[in-house]
């Protein structure tokens, strides 16, 4: 389960029925529990649907190799939730809050 200031958003997606795809460490020791699901969350909608915290931060990363992904993280807790970047999937499934 993610951190208090998370959980809503990822009850939100799993309750949209949007596919979990992983749930651990993604990247390294600094990292918590990432939970991956397969749409594109966007960050202008989601971010004005739910009231974060000063701690949660819009994420994004466009790898070449090593994935792409866009999404939530909470700096205190180093969780996360995650989507496909929406450049990658200019087509993909949406979350829309």
């Amino acid at each position: 389960m993610t951190c208090e200031h998370l959980i809503d958003l990822e009850n939100a997606i799993a309750s949209a029925g949007f596919e979990e795809t992983f749930r651990g460490a993604a990247w390294s020791n600094n990292c918590r529990e990432w939970v991956y699901f397969d749409c594109v969350l966007p960050s202008d909608l989601v971010r004005t649907a739910f009231a974060f915290e000063e701690c949660v931060k819009v994420y994004a990363h466009r790898g070449t190799h090593d994935g792409q992904e866009s999404g939530f993280v909470c700096e205190i807790h180093k969780d996360g939730i995650m989507g496909h970047h929406p450049d990658v999937r200019r087509d993909g499934k949406r979350f829309i809050p």
